[in-house]
């Protein structure tokens, strides 16, 4: 697909940007034309804030989460409003949320989705899917609860457009279309104010190519984590009708240091998924926050990993635990 796209001479956003979106479309359920495929995830973010008017606005988001959040909120003009985790899950604490929120950030962190239609939200919602594209909620997918649903396509995530790329979807077809007249910044003559966030046919290109192979990503990732719950490893998890994505493999425990040394000895990359000194909040206000920071270990779980190596990190982790 790559190759067509150069032999075509067209490398900037064109034709393989709007087939990219309206595969993704399809993938989730949504007519055509609900997409709207942009440079980064980050980007993504900060336009659904744009789309919902976010300036001024109180914007609700968990401590603990990338500091894209941060960005993309302070960048929008809004208002940060932090919230803490839950106990039992990485997930921020809908339920505590300040009542004087305008607009919520809802990611789903690790893959492990989090079930908000039952909340009476009288507040606009953006889906963070970063780290679950893929993943249901009462067979819904993620992306479809809230108001607009954004997806990232950086190298580390589930797929990925060639290192950078993102994705905002939405049933509002008002919404979308102010991001894709947003979007198309140049020979434009009404003096609004716009930015380039586009993505190129290249990377679409490559997206369409890594989607049509993501549901066997999906499986793989799948196959390795039920390798790590044989060997009655404490993974993190989720309940009854949540369908996740093994984006991560997290192992809760107090031997974080012990666990990641003892697997780089063997030139294997263990990591503490989110550290403590990138909380986007002070450790006292938001305790549950980083108690996350220091019981959690990501253990190694992409597509390509070979069966004998997950074996090894088995052995390794099950004798320093």
């Amino acid at each position: 697909m790559a190759l067509q796209v150069i032999q075509s001479g067209w490398v900037a956003q064109g034709k393989a940007v709007e087939r990219f979106e309206n595969e993704f479309c399809d993938f989730l359920g949504l007519p055509y034309g609900s997409a709207v495929a942009v440079s980064s995830g980050t980007a993504a973010l900060y336009l659904a804030l744009l789309a919902l008017d976010a300036k001024g606005k109180n914007i609700a988001f968990p401590a603990y989460s990338c500091s894209a959040l941060r960005n993309a909120t302070a960048l929008a003009g809004g208002n940060p409003l932090l919230v803490d985790s839950m106990l039992d899950s990485p997930n921020m604490d809908i339920y505590t949320i300040d009542n004087n929120a305008n607009i919520a950030i809802i990611p789903h962190m690790y893959g492990l989705p989090q079930d908000f239609t039952k909340h009476n939200f009288k507040i606009s919602v953006i889906e963070d899917c970063a780290q679950s594209l893929g993943a249901r909620v009462a067979q819904t997918l993620v992306g479809l609860q809230g108001n607009i649903g954004i997806f990232s396509f950086y190298a580390t995530k589930l797929m990925t457009t060639g290192g950078q790329g993102g994705m905002i979807v939405s049933r509002d077809a008002s919404i979308i279309n102010e991001l894709k007249d947003y979007r198309l910044f140049d020979r434009r003559f009404d003096a609004k104010v716009r930015f380039n966030f586009q993505m190129t046919d290249l990377q679409a290109a490559i997206g369409s190519a890594q989607l049509q192979q993501f549901p066997n990503f999906l499986k793989r990732r799948a196959d390795i984590f039920q390798q790590y719950q044989e060997a009655n490893f404490p993974l993190l998890d989720v309940g009854q009708d949540i369908q996740p994505v093994r984006f991560r493999a997290i192992l809760r425990t107090t031997k974080q240091n012990e666990i990641i040394t003892a697997l780089h000895q063997d030139n294997i990359s263990a990591v503490i998924p989110l550290q403590d000194l990138e909380l986007l909040g002070p450790k006292e206000v938001y305790p549950n926050a980083y108690a996350w920071t220091k019981n959690t270990v990501s253990l190694p779980i992409y597509p390509s990993l070979k069966d004998e190596d997950v074996k090894r990190i088995i052995h390794i982790v099950k004798n320093v635990l």
